[in-house]
C-alpha cells in the first residue's frame, strides 16, 4: 500500500472517501518492477490517445510568446455549458509537450468526465518561435502566472485545477509557494517532482543513472534549444552550453545565467519545491515513488508537508519516474492516470467537502 500523508484529518478523510485509489494496495507491472525499468519503459509501452488540440499563442509582457493546446471537450455531456465546464491546466516535464503520452492520457481521462484541458507548453518548446532570448526554468513562474491568468479570464466561472509532471510539477508547486491563496486555482495535482535539485542531480550523476537517464537528457535540453540558436546567440557562448555532458553542466552554462542568478547554486536553492512547501495555501495532492532516481525516496519532505494542512503526499515503494505502471500488460491506464482521475474528479465534484468532513 502507498503512503498517505496528510495532517489534516479532513483532508485525509476527504481522500479515503473520494479518492480511494490512494489508499489502495498498487501492484506495479511483476515484469519491470523495478525503478529505473519502469522509467525507460514507460514511453514505449503506454499507448498514445488520439486528440485533437485547438493552438493559441499568447504574448508575454516582454514580447515574448507562449504555446497552448487547447482540448476543448466540446461534445462533452455533463458540462454542455462552456462557460461552467470545469478546467484542468497541465503542465508538462522538462523537455516535454502536448505530445507526451502522459498528457494524452490525463486529456482523455478528463475527457471520460466532461473536462477540458489546456497544456502550458514551455517557451520554444513546441514548435513555436522564440521572440526573445529567452526560454523557461524550474523556479521562474512568470510565464504560468501569465497563462493562469490567461486561461481564467476566458472562464472565470469555470471550476479550475491544475496538474504537473516532473519539472512542471515543481514549476506549479513553486507557483502556489509564491501565492500562497492568492490563486484561482482551487487545487493541484503533482506527480514525480524533483523535490529538492541538489539531490537530484547528484541522484542522476551516479555512474548507471548518467549513463541511462543523464546523458539522454542532457542532449534532449541542447536540442530544444539548438532550433533558436541564432536568438540565444545574442546572450550565450553556444558552443559551450553545446558542450555540456550533464544537466549540471547545462544548467551552469544556460538555465541559471538565462535567469540571472549569480550561481548555480543560487538557482537549484530557488528551484528546489521543498522550500516552498509550507506556503501552499490550496489542497494539493503528491504523488512520488520512494525509488525514482530524478527525485529520492530520502529528499521527499514528509516531515514538511506534515506541517501543512493543505498538502497530502502518496508514496509508492515502486514506480519509478512517471513509471507506475501495473497489471501484466500495461498499455492503456497507469496507477497514476487513476490518481489524476480520481483526484481532479473528486476535487471539481466534492471539493466543499473538504471543510466539512
Amino acid at each position: 500500500k502507498p503512503q498517505l500523508v496528510a495532517s489534516n484529518d479532513r483532508f485525509y478523510r476527504f481522500l479515503e472517501e473520494y479518492c480511494p485509489v490512494v489508499t489502495e494496495t498498487y501492484y506495479p507491472t511483476i515484469w519491470c518492477w523495478e525503478g529505473r525499468v519502469q522509467t525507460l519503459l514507460r514511453p514505449f509501452i503506454t499507448s498514445r490517445p488520439q486528440v485533437q488540440y485547438r493552438n493559441e499563442l499568447i504574448k508575454t509582457a516582454d514580447g515574448g510568446q507562449i504555446s497552448l493546446d487547447w482540448f476543448d471537450n466540446s461534445d462533452s455531456l455533463y458540462y454542455p455549458d462552456a462557460s461552467t465546464r470545469p478546467t484542468v491546466l497541465l503542465l508538462p516535464g522538462l523537455t516535454g509537450t502536448s505530445k507526451e503520452s502522459y498528457i494524452l492520457h490525463m486529456i482523455h481521462q478528463s475527457e471520460t468526465l466532461g473536462y477540458r484541458c489546456v497544456v502550458f507548453n514551455n517557451r520554444g518548446i513546441a514548435g513555436e518561435d522564440l521572440l526573445t532570448p529567452r526560454t523557461y526554468c524550474a523556479a521562474n513562474t512568470e510565464d504560468l502566472e501569465a497563462v493562469i491568468h490567461h486561461v481564467h479570464s476566458l472562464h472565470p466561472t469555470a471550476p479550475f485545477m491544475a496538474a504537473g509532471v516532473s519539472m512542471g510539477g515543481m514549476l506549479l508547486l513553486n507557483y502556489l509557494g509564491k501565492t500562497g491563496r492568492d490563486t484561482p486555482l482551487m487545487a493541484a495535482a503533482i506527480f514525480s517532482a524533483g523535490w529538492n535539485v541538489f539531490e537530484s542531480v547528484e541522484s542522476l550523476e551516479k555512474p548507471l543513472n548518467w549513463l541511462l537517464f543523464n546523458y539522454y537528457l542532457t542532449t534532449c535540453l541542447q536540442s530544444s534549444i539548438s532550433r533558436h540558436r541564432q536568438m540565444l546567440e545574442k546572450l550565450f557562448d553556444m558552443d559551450l552550453v553545446m558542450k555540456a555532458r550533464t544537466v549540471r553542466e547545462f544548467d551552469k552554462q544556460f538555465t541559471s545565467v538565462m535567469f540571472g542568478y549569480c550561481t548555480i547554486d543560487d538557482y537549484y536553492e530557488d528551484a528546489s519545491p521543498c522550500r516552498k512547501l509550507k506556503s501552499v495555501g490550496i489542497p494539493v495532492l503528491c504523488l512520488n515513488s520512494v525509488d525514482d532516481v530524478f527525485s529520492p525516496g530520502h529528499a521527499i519532505p514528509v516531515e514538511t508537508a506534515k506541517q501543512n494542512a493543505n498538502v497530502a503526499l502518496v508514496l509508492t515503494s515502486c514506480g519509478g519516474h512517471i513509471g507506475f505502471l501495473e497489471g501484466i500488460w500495461p498499455r492503456k491506464c497507469t496507477y497514476m492516470d487513476r490518481v489524476f482521475k480520481q483526484f481532479v474528479q473528486a476535487m471539481f465534484e466534492h471539493g466543499n467537502n473538504i471543510f466539512s468532513m
